[in-house]
């Protein structure tokens, strides 16, 4: 079983709420949720979300929409990861998160397959970048989960979920996934009111002729926002 698990919370720090902030009339999660659904090797997408009660309404935007809602702690994410992977059957996990609504369902689909063929605790195409910020994928091996879960004591690995793997390469089998194309200096994640604007110019541009539109036809309109 693979899954996908989809962090959100409406505290954002620096843009509260965008999780749900519409983009063409639907919420920011729903049109990342849309382009998951689009992905050929997840079996299952769950939205990890915290127990507090700023979450509520997203948990009920979630679940309306048919999708598993997993709520566990709000500020220790990483346990919220594995209460959702054993609440799932998950043998494989997906680490995605919610500000990073132009997902490209081909580039995950390859982190995921990639994963497989080389039976890597961990891959990502993050440790080596070639990627636009926003297209991070990270696959995990069920038992890693359980072990980071066990072992990992430090704030900023409970955060952030995978660090303890990357920074403990002795004890995991790691992959990567890097495309030839250099574009890590490209900004597609949302973290500030100018990034949404750029996401939503996106969609505006794309989605109502293109509306599986990937990461080549993004880089075809020409525009862009780059990393500070």
């Amino acid at each position: 079983m693979i899954v996908a698990i989809l962090q959100a919370r409406m505290s954002s720090s620096r843009l509260p709420g965008k999780v749900m902030k519409p983009i063409l009339g639907m919420p920011m999660i729903g049109r990342h949720i849309e382009r998951l659904n689009r992905c050929d090797s997840l079996d299952r997408i769950v939205v990890a979300t915290s127990k507090d009660p700023s979450d509520d309404g997203l948990a009920r935007y979630c679940e309306g929409l048919g999708v598993r809602v997993f709520r566990g702690s709000l500020y220790d994410v990483l346990g919220r990861f594995a209460g959702a992977a054993i609440a799932n059957g998950a043998e494989h996990v997906v680490r995605l998160t919610a500000d990073c609504p132009l997902a490209d369902p081909l580039v995950i689909d390859a982190c995921v397959w990639r994963h497989i063929e080389t039976s890597a605790d961990y891959t990502s195409n993050t440790l080596q970048r070639s990627y636009p910020d926003g297209l991070d994928v990270e696959v995990m091996t069920a038992a890693a989960l359980k072990t980071m879960q066990a072992e990992a004591t430090d704030p900023y690995e409970r955060e952030h979920v995978t660090p303890f793997l990357y920074r403990n390469p002795e004890r995991f089998r790691i992959a990567q996934l890097v495309q030839s194309a250099r574009l890590d200096d490209r900004r597609w994640t949302v973290d500030t009111a100018e990034d949404f604007e750029f996401v939503s110019r996106v969609y505006y541009m794309l989605y109502p002729t293109n509306p599986r539109f990937e990461q080549a036809d993004i880089l075809a309109l020409g525009i862009e926002r780059l990393a500070a």
